[in-house]
Formats: structure tokens, sequence, C-alpha cells
């Protein structure tokens, strides 16, 4: 191998792919792409109804419960804080297959049919996992690349939107067109992914950059690329399995192509590292001066490279006698709030608003979007369509609402929250769609609906780690969406499910309706989406406050406390390998390292 030349091919260059910063994304990319089928309920929803006897109330309920589970995760923030990312990943593995397992063999008649609270424990305890894949995905990625959060949580984000198309290929090309199979899928492969993944996921020291300079962002859009290519190959397929009849092993092929494109982003990480690699190694040809500086705590962190803490994460500081005093007494925006400081503030009562009112809504048009299909008198085909699409522009939402939001915040420091009381407004628009049942409007509402609910939680994510730090990060974000769920109840299982049975008894001649007996007319959901149309309008009014709050912090770097100060800038000039971040190389007293020890290094 000639001189300054670096080989892939060596145990040395693939652990350090494996260790590397861009490889903890990859990994994040594959849980979080595993981590959607809380949106697929629709798909399997008409098996519960048919199979174990429920009405629209009963459906809704469970579908609640799902809901609790999946955005409640204020359990698996507390894991992360005291535990190392693995042991919450674990965690979520053995949930999520304990839970959907049990649901399958219901269905399938292996187990007595149980009695809807516990139906409804399994269906919550299966979801609740994800909130430990999430947290363990997003909070490692967050921390690595603090400078670019809005795109990093877009990104994660994007792919548990694109999970639901995802699981409907997969399930069609591993069981066919078979329902309650697809409950099982749901049950082993996020599972799978997190214990593949596992010794990847984590937390590594974040080198404070040289100030003036940007975040390299370079891989993220490459990242971003490969996402594309993946929503519109699955676009695509949509709308030919639509207009075609596939066989199975039609479905076979598809789905391998599918798992192709899904994994392909390594390749962007092999890319990097061997760039890195091959900077470095031509740079030790003529060695720099080299300035150490000491990673500062406060920057990251320290359990994982982040989490350990000498203050309790709830009060802050000052033991337990000072806890209600230090609660009232928040820092400056943008600084490490503690739990309790958060909580108590009027920027977290804004976004619980949000999070009630306009998530709450559009999670209550996805979980009944294949009834509201039915009583329009759509086909099975188009419903499918429907949830697909829903999947497809949840991840528009996603990677829009993170990569858009960060060049405005960057270009013209347009606050992150003014983006979110958009995103709520346009949703109005779906929700009317749903209520009126304009004739094939169902798909423009299917986009939209998608298109919001994704967009609102990057952006929901991205304000509460600018606006109140990244210290105790994993359980604020928990709590943020713990509130949705309380929405979800109220507008889906009090106000839809109870006015959708209602009006089905009423067409069935006072005789509940259970089972295969189904509301049909516009009628149906006319007068529960007009009360979440209003509700969502609401929500954005209310996220105005937020805006105004918000407003002074956001004009300024929100980012300047991951920067190096000038001086110090000046100092450790040169000491950047390849010019797009800033490498830490300590020099062990006494000993010196020769030029190939040095390139194995993590750059990072």
């Amino acid at each position: 191998m000639a001189r300054g030349e670096v080989s892939m091919c060596t145990p040395a260059f693939a652990s350090r792919v494996v260790q590397s910063r861009w490889f903890v994304v990859y990994a994040s990319i594959i849980v979080m792409a595993a981590s959607g089928s809380t949106y697929i309920f629709a798909l399997y929803s008409k098996v519960l109804r048919s199979k174990l006897g429920y009405n629209q109330e009963t459906l809704n309920k469970l579908s609640f419960f799902k809901d609790l589970g999946t955005n409640v995760g204020i359990i698996s923030g507390l894991v992360q804080q005291v535990a190392p990312t693995w042991v919450v990943l674990l965690i979520g593995a053995g949930m999520n297959l304990v839970g959907y397992l049990m649901i399958y063999l219901a269905l399938t008649g292996r187990t007595a049919a149980p009695p809807v609270w516990l139906m409804c424990f399994y269906i919550c305890f299966g979801a609740n996992a994800l909130t430990f894949s999430n947290t363990g995905a997003l909070v490692a990625c967050v921390k690595n690349f603090p400078e670019s959060r809005g795109i990093v949580i877009g990104l994660l984000k994007a792919f548990v939107g694109l999970s639901g198309a995802i699981y409907t290929q997969l399930y069609l090309a591993i069981y066919g067109d078979d329902a309650a199979s697809l409950v099982l899928l749901v049950a082993w492969l996020p599972a799978a992914f997190n214990i593949f993944t596992v010794y990847t996921i984590r937390v590594l020291p974040y080198a404070r950059r040289r100030d003036g300079g940007k975040p390299y962002n370079t891989p993220f859009y490459h990242f971003l690329y490969l996402s594309l290519a993946l929503a519109s190959y699955l676009l695509v397929m949509i709308v030919v399995e639509k207009q075609v009849q596939f066989s199975h092993a039609a479905f076979v092929v598809t789905s391998t192509a599918l798992l192709i494109i899904l994994f392909s982003p390594v390749g962007v990480v092999v890319r990097e590292e061997y760039k890195a690699v091959s900077q470095l190694e031509e740079s030790l040809q003529n060695p720099p001066a080299i300035a150490v500086e000491e990673p500062k705590a406060s920057a990251d962190g320290g359990k994982d490279g982040d989490e350990s803490s000498s203050s309790p994460p709830l009060c802050g500081g000052g033991g337990t006698g000072s806890c209600l005093t230090n609660m009232f007494k928040p820092p400056a925006l943008g600084e490490d709030y503690s739990i309790m400081q958060a909580l108590v503030s009027v920027e977290m009562l804004v976004l619980f608003v949000i999070s009630v009112f306009g998530i709450g809504g559009t999670l209550t048009a996805i979980d009944n979007m294949a009834q509201i299909g039915q009583s329009l008198g759509y086909p099975a085909k188009s419903i499918h369509t429907f949830v697909s699409l829903i999947s497809i522009w949840n991840y528009a939402g996603r990677a829009g609402a993170g990569y858009i939001s960060e060049f405005l915040l960057a270009r013209y420091r347009m606050p992150r929250p003014l983006v979110l009381t958009a995103v709520l407004l346009v949703s109005c628009i779906g929700h009317l769609f749903i209520a009126f049942g304009v004739s094939q409007s169902l798909y423009a509402a299917s986009v939209i609906i998608g298109f919001c609910f994704g967009a609102q939680w990057p952006l929901l994510f991205a304000i509460i780690s600018e606006v109140f730090g990244l210290k105790y990060y994993s359980s604020l974000f928990n709590f943020g969406s713990a509130a949705s769920p309380a929405g979800a109840y109220v507008l889906n299982v009090i106000i839809t499910g109870r006015m959708y049975d209602a009006e089905a008894t009423r067409q069935h001649g006072g005789v509940a309706a259970v089972g295969d007996k189904i509301c049909k007319g516009v009628v149906c959901f006319k007068r529960p989406f007009l009360i979440i149309t209003g509700v969502t309008f609401a929500g954005a009014l209310v996220s105005l406050v937020l805006v105004w709050r918000t407003r002074n912090f956001y004009r300024g770097d929100i980012y300047a406390k991951f920067k190096v100060a000038p001086a110090a800038a000046s100092e450790s000039e040169g000491s950047s390998a390849d010019g797009k971040g800033v490498e830490m190389v300590e020099e062990t007293e006494g000993k010196s390292k020769s030029k190939k020890e040095v390139v194995n290094q993590d750059l990072y």
C-alpha cells in the first residue's frame, strides 16, 4: 500500500467505523425505522373489532392506551439518567416483545380472550417500549451533535414516520395479507433491531469548535437524500400496488429492495471515516502544534459521556431543603434547567397545551382512519393507501420540519415555536376535510394530517432541548410528549368514539354497534372533527405565547455555549485534522505513539 493510503479492509478500520459518532446516527436510524408500529393501529384494528367483538368506543380505548404507552416515556427518561444506553435499549426490546406477543396470541386464539382492561395493559406495555428505543437513540444523537439538533431530530423522527409504510411492505412479504400476523411482526422486529444496535448507540465526548465556524452537516444531508430515496420507493410501491395485483413472490422481491435502501446509510458512515483517517494520516506527515482542552461537563455531561451529575436532577442542586426555592428561580433560557424548574415554567405549560390540542387531534385522525374510510364508502385497498400515505407524509413532516426550521433559524433567526404555530393552523384544514367528507378529499386529508402530525414532534423536541438545555434532556423531552395522550383520550375516546357509536346505534335501529356493525355516512365523524378543529385552532393561539416569550432568545446565538471563545480558538488553530470540526488528541506524558496508533484512534 502506498504511503498515505488507508485500507478499509482491516479489523482496525472496521472497529473505528462501528465506534464512530456517525455510526451512532446510522444505528439510531435503524432503531427508529422500526419504532413507528403505533401508527399502523388502523391496519389491525378491524381484526380486533371482528375477532374480539369490540365496538368503536372500546377500539378507541385501546388506541388511547397505545398512545399513552407511546408518549409517556417518563420512566425511560429517568432510566436514561442513571443507566447506560444499552440498558435502556434492552429494556425496550423485552417490553415490546412481551406486550405485542400477548396481543397476537389473543387474536389467534392461542390464549383465552382477555378482558378489555388486560388488552389495554398489553398494548400500553408494548407501546411503552418505543419510548425506551426513542430515548436511547434520540438523546445519544442530540448530545453527540448539539449544534445540529434540529436536523438530527428531524432525520431520526423522519424514519419513525416511514416505519408504518415499511411495516406494511414487510408483513405482506413475510406473512401475506394477514393482519393478525402484522401484530407478530410488530412484536419481534423492533426487539431484533434494538438488540442488533445495543452496544453501538451511546453518547460520545463532544469537542467544542472554533467560534464563528459552522457545524459539519454534510453527512446529515446524505442521510436525508437516502431517506428521500426510501420514501420515494415506498410511495411508488403504494401507487403500483393499488393498480397491480402483486403475488407473494413479488412482495418478497420489493421488500428485499426496500431493506437494501434502508441499510444503505452505512455507506455514508464508511465514507466519512475513510476521509477522516486519510486526512489525519496526511496531516501526520507534518504534525501541527496541538492544544489540549479538557472537555467540560456542562457541555456534554458524564455517564456514557452525558448523564451523570453531582446535582439532583429534580431540584438542580443545593439539597432537598432548597428544592421548592430553586423550582421558581429558573436560569436563563437555554441554560440547564432542573426537571422541576422546567415542569413549572410557563414555556413547558404552553408546550403541554400544544401537545394536548395539536398532537391529540392528529392522533385521533390517524387512529380512526380505517373507520373514517369505511364510513365514507372507500374500498379496503384505498384504506390501506390512506394509512401508507399518512406514513409517507408523516416522514415528510418530520424531515421537513427539522431541516427547514434549522435553516430558518440559522438564516433568519425565525423562532422555532413560530413554525410550530404554522403547522397547527395547517392541520385544521385536514380536520375540516374529514368533517365535511368532500368526495375523494380523504386522500388530501391523509397527506395534511400525516405531514402536520410528523412535523410537530421534531419541533417540540428541538424547542425543549434549546429552551431547557441538554443536561436532563432525556427526562424533559419525555415529559413534553406525555401530555398528548390526555388530548387523545378526550378527543378520541370520549368525543369521537362515543359520538360514532351513538350514530351507529341509531342507524341500526337501537342495536349496539359491535363487531361488523359500522356507521356509514359523513355524519359519523362530522361533529367530532369540527370539535377537533376548534381545539387545534385554540392550541395555535396558545402557542403564540411561547413565540412571544422566546423571541429574544432566538434572536441571539443559541449555540454559543458549544463554541470555543475566540482567544482559545486562536490558540488551537490548526489542531483540526479535517477542517470540519475540532478533534482532541491527548498526548500521554512520557509516551510516544506511532502514526498507525494515532490513525486508529477515533477522531471524534
